[in-house]
């Protein structure tokens, strides 16, 4: 976590992943607590510590089900293990799968991936780090490490535990004395918000936040052929494998079978064996209940008449390796009574054999925004062009002496973020899905374009992810022939927010990259007009507004563009804001005076119409605003192409709460866009694409109204045109470049003035209305039109 958020925090972020911060032997610290410095400064101090960030009450317990009024919270207290046991131990005898039990929490999903993990020493000291106890070093600080959507993340946790009547009230160790497993439940709680977040889930869930791995789902009904075949090599390549059976109703959750098998609950499968059984082979499958008391009654069961019928060495071997709650069935009841199948395949970074590390894994981060980047599935061609968009390159086919198909074997896996944290305010899972497009020719070898409508509307997915569900991932393995595709992740209803993770993953090398347009502004050459080129019309039009100076100060062209607009009764417009014709005035004055002259005007008027024509064209349904959907081919037709990001930036600013955008805030948009692109070609005259500033630079950037003026533009009159004047006034963009190239060496000279106290309201002379104070909430007041004794502006918007 950072210590600042929206867009800094995601540059941030990016700086420290491409450092290397995220990687499972360099883990990013959650919510920026360090694990050796917080343990050493409690052994310091002599206390034992209490997490802040997750504290032990009501709210780490849940908000419904296991909120603050419920009874299954009454009575429930924090204790520490020492206050359980007398000896407490953080692991006994080494990590088994008889270390879980479950409590009173239905996270039996996530019990069943721990299990498994239990079984691959070296993933489950990366997920719980040697070095831990209760007696060396204690200071009831413990910290365990778990992969979040593309990075490792180090979680620390006290050792409050919440307990019922002297007991643990979750997940439990069959020895009472041991602790590790209660530790790492709460402190996945702790990334999900509270111990409630845990409820229901797939394993699958669990075993890729314990491994990175990435996860594929077998419906048995409809399994391939060598269904033994493919879990026999995913336990001896050390992946982890769930199994569950599918529930018809409410009524069946957690129902108990006729042969003792429960419903909606998660098991783990943990062996695969040929035995001989009465002349003739029988492939048997081990499966483990979390919950470690019901357990298979039919074929291959405890004490069942199959065993007295098989080697008495193979029946040692198996018995002996059984633990409570595990149990053999035979492979063909296997696949008749349950109904699903999850395999996390390991990523190459947990593979440890040579032979099983040659596969490239390509991340991507991407969101989904309303307006912007949230288009919803192919059902909905209007917005579904805008989902984001990737592309890979699949250069070489497969290595398969016995398959004659040129082809390559790819797998893609989309993850949502953060759902289950949404829990407590009402959110859920997203239902999600992808679809896989072959490039068109003429895209082919680019990155830097975003597919369109048309392109959509004209072509069928060469490939799709099986089913649209509402799971946190979904993920399939596409074979295609060599070639440029693109992948187009969605939720499948539209303006569904969420951020996600998008995964790819091939055994040969491929090219992969976010297809996103690059950032560029198609601007003309300024206008080269002279007064003589403006129509006399115009002229005595624009004479009559300005008065003698023949310039027109940010309120008189606010007026103007008014009366003009309310001629225009298709365009639904509240009329054009202070802080838009700032804008306009900021980007058009070429001599610094903080006000247009009749040349100035003229130009501003020619880009309006232009723009004006712009908006009537994606105004589809002539309703008086614009769509935020619309609002990326408007801005390439007035010559900006954005990436994902700055359009999601520009919606959010732009659009109101129905997704619409009125001229107004449309040419607001256009000004601002044309004065950062104008402001940095002043600072890069070579066109290279970068620029160095200082911070006053990008102060002057971000922030041009820490240097605009005081004065009122409204009321300045000639006489105040000297130094004292200038030395204040609202640079244009164009006198901004020059400035800015000064400040390098030139400190602030004289202080702007400062802002009059509020008595000096009643003292202003003029009109009444123009000296009215103008206070928002939680901020100072600032006088609307005037109030300084030389005329007061407020400060101008920031230019992005």
């Amino acid at each position: 976590m950072l210590p600042f958020g929206g867009i800094a925090a995601r540059l941030e972020r990016d700086r420290l992943r491409a450092e290397g911060v995220g990687q499972h032997h360099n883990a990013v610290k959650y919510l920026n607590q360090d694990y050796e410095a917080l343990k050493q400064g409690c052994i310091e101090s002599g206390t034992l510590f209490r997490d802040p960030q997750f504290p032990a009450g009501p709210s780490a317990l849940g908000f419904k089900e296991l909120g603050p009024h419920s009874s299954k919270t009454r009575g429930v207290e924090w204790k520490r293990p020492s206050e359980l046991v007398g000896d407490p131990q953080f692991i006994v005898g080494g990590a088994t799968r008889t270390d879980i039990c479950q409590g009173a929490l239905g996270d039996c999903w996530l019990l069943a991936a721990i299990g498994s993990l239990t079984l691959n020493e070296e993933l489950l000291h990366r997920v719980v780090p040697h070095g831990q106890s209760f007696q060396e070093d204690y200071a009831g600080i413990f910290h365990f490490q778990i992969w979040q959507f593309g990075e490792w993340v180090d979680v620390v946790v006290d050792d409050l535990l919440p307990t019922k009547d002297g007991e643990l009230l979750f997940v439990h160790s069959a020895e009472c004395t041991e602790f590790w497993s209660a530790l790492l439940e709460k402190a996945y709680a702790k990334l999900n918000g509270c111990y409630e977040a845990l409820s229901g889930g797939s394993t699958t869930e669990g075993f890729e936040d314990f491994t990175g791995g990435v996860a594929e789902m077998y419906d048995l009904k409809r399994a391939p052929r060598n269904m033994g075949h493919i879990i026999r090599k995913a336990l001896e390549r050390g992946s982890l494998l769930g199994c569950s059976i599918d529930i018809t109703s409410a009524f069946d959750m957690e129902a108990v079978t006729f042969k003792k098998l429960v419903k909606g609950h998660a098991y783990s499968v943990t062996a695969f064996r040929d035995v001989n059984y009465r002349g003739q082979q029988e492939q048997l499958i081990r499966i483990r209940n979390p919950w470690g008391q019901v357990e298979w009654t039919g074929a291959w069961s405890d004490g069942s008449p199959e065993w007295d019928n098989i080697d008495p060495g193979d029946r040692e071997e198996l018995q002996l390796k059984m633990e409570d709650g595990e149990f053999w069935m035979s492979f063909r009841d296997f696949m008749r009574e349950f109904s699903r199948l999850e395999i996390c395949n390991l990523t190459p970074d947990a593979l440890t054999k040579d032979e099983l590390s040659r596969w490239h894994t390509q991340v991507f981060e991407g969101t989904w925004r309303r307006g912007s980047t949230a288009g919803g599935c192919r059902n909905h061609p209007a917005t579904f062009w805008i989902n984001p968009q990737f592309k890979i390159k699949l250069l070489e086919e497969d290595d398969d002496p016995g398959d004659d198909e040129v082809a390559c074997s790819f797998l893609v896996a989309l993850m949502q973020k953060h759902r289950r944290r949404e829990r407590r305010l009402g959110g859920d899972m997203h239902t999600i899905g992808f679809a896989v497009y072959e490039v068109p020719e003429e895209a082919q070898g680019s990155q830097n374009v975003h597919l369109k409508k048309d392109f959509f509307l004209r072509n069928q997915s060469r490939a799709r992810s099986e089913t649209f569900i509402n799971l946190r991932e979904v993920s399939n393995q596409i074979r295609l022939p060599p070639g440029e595709y693109i992948v187009v992740p969605s939720t499948f209803e539209p303006h569904k927010e969420a951020d996600f993770v998008l995964r790819v993953f091939t055994e040969k090398q491929s090219d992969t990259a976010e297809l996103d347009e690059e950032i560029s502004a198609d601007l003309a050459d300024e206008e080269e007009i002279t007064e003589d080129d403006i129509e006399d019309g115009f002229k005595n039009m624009f004479q009559q507004l300005a008065g003698e100076d023949m310039e027109i100060s940010v309120f008189e062209l606010r007026t103007i563009l008014n009366r003009v607009i309310a001629r225009h009764k298709d365009l639904k417009t509240d009329g054009f804001s202070l802080d838009s014709c700032r804008n306009m005035v900021n980007l058009m004055d070429k001599d610094g005076s903080a006000r247009l002259g009749l040349v100035e005007f003229q130009i501003l008027w020619n880009k309006i119409r232009s723009w004006l024509t712009i908006f009537r064209q994606h105004d589809l349904d002539k309703s008086g605003t614009m769509s935020a959907y619309e609002m990326r081919m408007a801005l390439e037709s007035a010559g900006f192409k954005l990436n994902n990001k700055l359009h999601q930036v520009v919606v959010a600013r732009y659009a109101d709460a129905e997704m619409g955008v009125d001229f107004d805030n449309f040419v607001c948009c256009l000004v601002k866009l044309e004065a950062m692109f104008r402001f940095f070609r002043g600072m890069d005259p070579e066109g290279t694409g970068s620029a160095v500033m200082n911070f006053a630079e990008r102060l002057l950037l971000t922030a041009p109204s820490l240097i605009s003026s005081h004065r009122d533009l409204s009321s300045a009159r000639p006489e105040d045109s000297g130094p004292s004047a200038d030395s204040h006034s609202a640079p244009g963009i164009a006198s901004q470049c020059q400035m800015a190239k000064q400040l390098w060496q030139e400190p602030c000279q004289a202080p702007l003035p400062p802002l009059p106290p509020l008595e000096l309201q009643k003292k202003a002379e003029g009109p009444a209305e123009l000296f009215q104070w103008e206070q928002t909430s939680g901020c100072p007041a600032f006088p609307r039109h005037g109030g300084h004794p030389h005329g007061s502006q407020l400060p101008s918007a920031p230019l992005w």
